[in-house]
């Protein structure tokens, strides 16, 4: 990967790719889940809860990982492995794997799929009843002969183990190949020698196999899984106008009935309504958006806005925004911890900043609260069905009564009573014929 991140934390539609593997085993019902990483502890503390973390002391093979394992596997049921860098494994495909494996009561299943063009993936070489003879790996040049690597069905790199017979296998398994590694598909050839019968599950969707070793492949799997996530969006009733500008995250929720313009981009926790209208050109990070809310042009971030709010183009909602019900920020407007009422608008041009604004207020273009005094926030209250005119700063702390006008133009300091108006600028002055005296040359210097 060239990275100083580890691969497996590595974020896909923003997941950890390790974090894609658990949830598609604990989806699929598994009672336990074990990561087994490198003892260099760069998933300590890194994976989802309740998820046990076993160290291979070194990278001996994909047999190794298993055996590392080993302390973590209890009971007599059964074993299901999986590559903790191929992140588009299913739910579905686990608990296919499972079933079959017990219906079939093998002492391992493995899955399989059919390749156009199977090179580097290990071959299945089958028995004359069907069942599975052994997998030859192909990673390095003498790993399998002419007539093995002709074949095109391949290993999946999921498998179903009885447990007791995985680790009695393991420990009989050799190292015996280009890598000298203790590969986990040479655990079947030992079960097959000892009489016990191997067994395969063929699946269609080759993209199971899709692994991850550099930045290239990250994004070919990325693209996988996010139009996954798009398909089963509009599935439930969300209309996506453009999936291939359109970026939604793993844990986005969108309501029914709701449009996603293009070149929109929901990330993280974001949580939307029915019937809303999001994009174009918006992005929603930890955002939650009631029923019918439009969002427009917009970049919204860590705030809330309820059912009937509208927002944008070209606003900038921060990090403790609450718009209530029907509330508007409109063009040009930044809103960040700040309360702003039902009904309340912010039309165009203004910062709003700590404060708290009551319901059907509406506040004219470019008005500021000025909430930082260079050393401190300081809040500024608005009551209900107050009208600030053009221009007005409201420098907090300050509270403006409900009902209350500011004159254009005006610099608040004070508290502003209930239904007064405020003016606070500096009274005009005309300077009558100006433009004349002007015009007029100056005097010669004598």
């Amino acid at each position: 990967m060239r990275s100083r991140l580890p691969k497996m934390l590595h974020e896909i539609c923003g997941r950890p790719m390790i974090d894609w593997t658990v949830a598609a085993a604990r989806e699929s019902g598994a009672g336990s889940v074990v990561v087994v990483g490198s003892p260099d502890g760069a998933l300590e503390g890194r994976l989802p809860d309740g998820v046990a973390l076993a160290v291979q002391p070194q990278a001996d093979g994909t047999g190794g990982a298993v055996l590392a394992a080993a302390d973590h596997l209890h009971g007599d049921g059964t074993v299901l492995v999986v590559n903790g860098d191929a992140p588009l494994v299913t739910a579905a495909a686990l608990r296919a794997l499972a079933d079959s494996h017990a219906a079939s009561g093998a002492a391992a299943t493995i899955v399989t799929t059919m390749l156009d063009d199977p090179s580097g993936y290990g071959r299945v070489v089958r028995r004359a009843d069907g069942g599975v003879e052994r997998v030859v790996e192909t990673k390095r040049p003498g790993d399998a002969s002419a007539d093995e690597l002709a074949i095109a069905e391949v290993n999946a790199g999921v498998y179903a183990f009885d447990r007791g017979q995985l680790l009695d296998a393991l420990q009989r398994v050799g190292t015996d190949n280009a890598q000298g590694e203790l590969y986990l598909t040479a655990a079947l050839a030992v079960l097959r020698e000892g009489g016990a019968r191997v067994e395969a599950l063929t699946l269609d969707d080759p993209s199971l196999l899709l692994g991850i070793n550099d930045r290239v492949e990250l994004a070919r799997v990325r693209r996988i899984a996010q139009r996954r996530l798009h398909e089963a969006h509009m599935r439930a009733g969300v209309t996506i106008v453009d999936p291939e500008t359109t970026t939604i995250e793993v844990d986005v929720r969108i309501g029914a009935d709701t449009v996603i313009e293009p070149s929109t981009f929901l990330r993280g926790a974001t949580a939307i309504g029915e019937g809303c209208t999001v994009g174009p050109l918006t992005t929603a990070i930890d955002a939650v958006l009631g029923d019918g809310v439009s969002v427009v042009h917009s970049y919204v971030h860590g705030c809330e806005v309820r059912a009937g709010g509208t927002v944008g183009p070209f606003a900038y909602l921060r990090p403790g925004a609450l718009l209530r019900e029907r509330a508007k920020a409109g063009t040009f407007v930044e809103i960040k911890n700040s309360d702003i009422g039902e009904g309340t608008k912010v039309p165009h041009l203004s910062y709003v900043g700590d404060a708290d604004v009551g319901p059907g207020t509406n506040l004219g273009a470019a008005t500021i609260t000025a909430n930082y005094d260079g050393r401190a926030k300081h809040r500024t209250t608005i009551g209900a069905n107050v009208r600030t005119s053009v221009d007005t700063t409201l420098v907090a702390p300050v509270t403006v009564g409900d009902d209350a006008y500011t004159g254009a133009g005006s610099v608040v300091t004070d508290d502003v009573p209930p239904g007064a108006l405020a003016i606070a600028r500096a009274r005009q002055t005309n300077i009558d014929d100006y433009a004349a005296r002007r015009r007029k040359p100056d005097p010669q210097p004598s």
